[in-house]
């Protein structure tokens, strides 16, 4: 009789194509990245079935309010992708979901992600996950858990998407929105750092019709094409949250200019009836935008609704406190400049953005031709 083979047994999950292994070897490779987002109100630590966070400091609050957030990064994943470059989309991801939970004017309390993958590298995951920590710990967010999902046969093998969700808390009589605003507030622009993570579609596109690899070196600017698509996002959450302590009420809403552009994202915080007319020439959309659109044959107002254009932000303040706020933000790093004026009488007739996403806000348009220099607008 033939003696019992003594070789482990073949785990059938890994011959499916997932490897458990390389999961727990991510985990243990981003562990300390994560506790370093970890305050007193973070329990149990890395590695649960569910994180845990300490509330009792709600119990300060008349009326806390819950804000909740989730998002991905889109498209910017595929460029990370085809030059081996992991460690900024995790920051991208912060940007995405935790500065949507400011625009309430809420505090981030924790974020949980989310990576789907064809194949666990636990390098790569880490990294990843590295940029997440460092997000949350710019903007004040406990990282308290999150799941990496190998998924072979759905993904290719270099593929992955990431994904979180973050909650914040503001206090019921402190929430900024449209109901706060009025005829004659001014508008802020914030400068973003470029793209952030928006119409990367057509990016991609333009740069796969223009024959260029992203590996290639762009001599606009100095450094490879994939490493100038990937600049992170500006993260806003910390300076915002500052400048609207410190301006006492100034600030009456914020709009986070994301998917859609300028005039839809900005129309969304407006009260019906109002209007607001963005004026181009204050400012001069950065290199990054003008080369694309240049690749691609089209004239950046043909982008408007598809790129930041060099406004990451934007903040709606009483006209008294306008220079107070832009002068805090400008020493927190943000070049800050007025780009319009809330009105609440009729309306010029022509094209206006009204409302988006659902919301039926006020109505915006861009007006007038871009700067070229930008010395008073987006650096």
């Amino acid at each position: 009789m033939a003696s019992p083979s003594r070789d482990a047994p073949v785990n059938p999950y890994t011959a499916a194509g997932v490897d458990t292994a390389a999961g727990d070897l991510a985990v243990e490779l981003m562990k300390s990245a994560v506790r370093q987002t970890h305050g007193p109100e973070v329990l149990g630590g890395v590695g649960g079935f569910a994180g845990l966070f300490d509330a009792s400091a709600l119990r300060a609050y008349a009326k806390p309010l819950l804000a909740t957030s989730t998002d991905g990064v889109g498209t910017k994943v595929a460029i990370a992708q085809a030059i081996d470059k992991h460690d900024t989309i995790g920051l991208d991801l912060v940007g995405m979901v935790v500065d949507d939970i400011v625009v309430v004017g809420a505090k981030p309390l924790f974020m949980t992600d989310y990576i789907a993958c064809g194949k666990v590298f636990p390098e790569r995951i880490a990294d990843i996950v590295r940029g997440i920590a460092q997000g949350c710990a710019a903007t004040g967010t406990a990282l308290v858990g999150g799941e990496t999902a190998e998924h072979p046969g759905l993904l290719g093998l270099n593929d992955y998407d990431v994904a979180g969700a973050a909650t914040g808390v503001v206090e019921a009589d402190r929430v900024l929105g449209a109901d706060r605003v009025q005829g004659g507030d001014v508008v802020l622009a914030l400068a973003s750092s470029g793209l952030h993570s928006n119409g990367y579609s057509l990016v991609r596109h333009i740069v796969a019709g223009a024959g260029i690899q992203y590996g290639a070196h762009a001599t606009e600017f100095g450094t490879t094409w994939g490493e100038t698509l990937l600049e992170p996002t500006r993260l806003y959450t910390q300076p915002l949250l500052r400048v609207i302590t410190e301006c006492g009420g100034a600030v009456h809403a914020l709009s986070h200019v994301t998917g859609g552009g300028i005039a839809a994202n900005l129309a969304r915080v407006l009260p019906i009836g109002t209007w607001v007319e963005v004026d181009r020439a204050t400012w001069s959309p950065p290199p990054v935008f003008r080369v694309l659109a240049d690749l691609g044959d089209l004239d950046l107002e043909t982008t408007e609704g598809t790129w930041n254009l060099g406004i990451g932000f934007l903040a709606i303040v009483s006209p008294e406190k306008a220079d107070a706020a832009a002068s805090a933000l400008a020493s927190e790093g943000i070049a800050t400049w007025q780009v319009g004026v809330v009105h609440s009488d009729n309306r010029p007739d022509g094209h206006f953005e009204q409302g988006a996403k659902g919301v039926d806000g006020g109505a915006v348009r861009l007006v007038g031709a871009y700067a070229e220099s930008s010395d008073n607008g987006a650096k």
